[in-house]
């Protein structure tokens, strides 16, 4: 693979953690949502990622590139508390929170963060490389 393929897949892994990052916060902002119904409360939502094999030039070299192949919604059981004096109860006198856990988030936002900042490293590593390749030169 050259170096030149690596800023494909650092940059692709970058945009799949910055995805993670977006749906993580998403799902922290949401915890503490609350609704009258099953169907309109909301569900954590989690991003699915899949290994891209890329064709990198005319050389047949590969490179594995991160592709996001969607964001899904977790089946996990919503919280149902009986709160009949909520303005937000149904007519049971039942409200409904999202399956968020905040600690779970907090740490998938910390291995999504850290995962983003090696990829960065990992394009730094590539540019100092290249230029070193370019000193030779001259």
């Amino acid at each position: 693979m050259s170096l030149f393929n690596i800023f494909d897949v650092s940059g692709s892994g970058m945009s799949a953690q910055s995805i993670r990052m977006n749906t993580t916060a998403s799902n922290i902002a949401n915890a503490d949502a609350v609704s009258s119904s099953q169907d309109k409360t909301y569900r954590a939502r989690y991003p699915v990622f899949e290994a891209e094999m890329a064709k990198a030039s005319h050389q047949q070299q590969h490179g594995q590139s991160v592709l996001v192949k969607g964001i899904v919604e977790s089946d996990a059981p919503l919280q149902k508390e009986y709160s009949p004096s909520h303005p937000m109860a149904d007519n049971d006198g039942f409200i409904y929170k999202p399956n968020v856990n905040v600690m779970e988030q907090m740490a998938d936002m910390i291995s999504s963060s850290r995962s983003y900042q090696m990829n960065v490293q990992v394009a730094d590593a590539a540019k100092s490389m290249l230029q070193q390749t370019l000193r030779i030169g001259k």
